[in-house]
């Protein structure tokens, strides 16, 4: 086993999107979980997999805990079997980056008291989603048109000219998405420099003319768009 492992114990649907990104990365990663079906899918899916038992020390240290693995992820099934894979790897290595996953809110103090370092809370994280949605709509639009299926998407980079109607005007109350079915992307505000500010920030700006705005829709939105701000192919 190579030095820098990642091991991620607990193969499930919890862990899946983590191991697909872990690959990308190129990270080293060893997957471990008590149900042997489980370790005989991994193994399928060409992943290194191991059956072991979270509750025996000394199986916790021949897998590297305390010498070869740097991060180990905690996303069994069920709190308590988190709480004390947790505890069981803290007292074998002091240093071991330690990331559990938590299914229940008043799981998470006794995980951080266990030595987990950081914890994750799928359920937060889903719900925050949910709120940007909501509070953001313009988000949603990127979400149905982008993810459920438009292929003639281009991304325009347009100079506000001069005598336009968008002069002077703030980029809160631009409303393309609506009124012309684009999304802004950012604004490159020449009188700050070069540099793009995103549209998803908190940050209005008014726009002047020579500023850049970067949109994404279709070909024919973003001509008429041009067109309507006084801008002649």
């Amino acid at each position: 086993m190579s030095h820098n492992t990642t091991a991620i114990f607990g193969y499930n649907s919890l862990s899946y999107e983590l191991i697909t990104q872990l690959i990308k990365k190129q990270i080293s990663i060893i997957i471990l979980d008590s149900d042997s079906a489980k370790i005989d899918l991994a193994k399928k899916n060409d992943l290194t997999a191991y059956q072991l038992d979270y509750r025996q020390d000394d199986d916790l240290i021949e897998i590297g805990i305390g010498s070869t693995l740097n991060t180990l992820f905690c996303f069994l099934e069920h709190d308590s079997e988190n709480v004390f894979l947790t505890l069981s790897a803290r007292s074998l290595d002091k240093n071991l980056n330690i990331i559990s996953l938590v299914n229940h809110p008043e799981s998470a103090e006794k995980l951080l008291a266990a030595g987990a370092n950081r914890i994750i809370d799928p359920y937060e994280i889903c719900s925050n989603k949910v709120y940007q949605l909501l509070t953001k709509p313009h988000l949603t639009w990127l979400l149905d048109h982008v993810v459920f299926g438009r292929a003639d998407l281009n991304m325009a980079e347009i100079t506000i000219p001069e005598n336009s109607i968008l002069d002077k005007t703030s980029t809160q109350n631009l409303c393309i998405h609506e009124k012309y079915n684009l999304f802004l992307i950012g604004v490159v505000d020449k009188e700050l420099g070069e540099k793009l500010y995103f549209a998803l920030g908190e940050q209005d700006h008014m726009l002047d003319v020579g500023d850049i705005l970067v949109i994404l829709g279709a070909h024919r939105d973003i001509k008429h768009f041009k067109k309507e701000i006084g801008i002649i192919d």
